[in-house]
């Protein structure tokens, strides 16, 4: 592993573990501002929505562990979101000259070669990886189609590095509408076996009140897809905003090694 995946991995766990910590503040004072309903009421409360706060399992509820999942992927996001930036930051540092009339030589490619090797962080970023195999297949084979050929490949299996990051992702914006349905499901089955409790048909009240409970129950069982459909289309939101910056900045990773370098490189010594 180098540096640089260490350095990501650290901070991928530090953001972990912050932002399980906003989940779990966000589920304590749900639970310090909010009370519990009574089993009769038919209000419906946003408390109820978002945490099931009436739940007779409450704070282990799907809602609650929506919150952690949600709070986790979105933290993974933003994870993405700085390394995209880390990239586009790498086309600003000149390390190759924006001299529209410079032309490249085997030999002088040389100490670019070794200016980038000796970055030991800054090297393992897409420009400067791209940059190093261009520059050694070209002083290898002193042909600059098979210079073009070498990039062109890496930016596919570069492109094919950033999909694979967001693997986990996509994985947890599946699976917080899944636990939505999971949680409708149940909600559903508590609600039907109160349905067996039904007053006698002479109590007029009594069926009013009986048919009214469990229709608020089966309107807080299907609030855990609500929430989780909303959750889920804010992060697909997320989610595509940082994988089209990192596709972005691999595009201009690509472009300026094709405007500063293959474009300028000649097999005479």
């Amino acid at each position: 592993m180098t540096s640089l995946e260490k350095e990501e991995s650290y901070y991928r766990l530090v953001v972990l573990l912050t932002t399980s910590f906003i989940a779990l503040v966000i589920i304590i004072v749900g639970f310090v501002l909010t009370d519990k309903q009574p089993d009769t009421s038919t209000e419906m409360r946003m408390a109820d929505i978002l945490f099931d706060r009436s739940g007779p399992f409450y704070p282990f509820t799907i809602q609650n562990v929506m919150w952690v999942f949600f709070f986790i992927c979105a933290g993974e996001i933003w994870v993405r979101w700085q390394r995209a930036t880390q990239e586009i930051n790498q086309i600003n540092r000149g390390l190759i000259s924006d001299d529209e009339d410079a032309l490249y030589r085997p030999k002088d490619l040389g100490p670019i070669y070794q200016a980038i090797k000796a970055d030991k962080v800054g090297s393992h970023f897409y420009l400067q990886r791209l940059i190093k195999r261009v520059i050694l297949q070209f002083q290898l084979s002193r042909n600059t189609e098979q210079a073009n050929n070498l990039m062109n490949s890496s930016l596919e299996l570069m492109q094919h590095e950033v999909d694979l990051k967001y693997t986990m992702v996509r994985y947890l914006v599946w699976l917080i509408p899944t636990l939505g349905f999971i949680g409708t499901v149940i909600g559903i089955a508590m609600a039907l076996s109160s349905a067996g409790d039904m007053p006698p048909l002479s109590d007029a009240d009594a069926i009013k009140g009986w048919v009214a409970v469990i229709t608020i129950k089966l309107g807080v069982a299907f609030n855990t897809t609500l929430l989780a459909l909303i959750m889920s289309a804010a992060l697909v939101f997320c989610m595509h905003l940082a994988q089209g910056r990192e596709e972005k900045a691999l595009n201009q990773v690509g472009q300026y090694c094709l405007d500063r370098l293959v474009n300028r490189l000649i097999a005479a010594d």
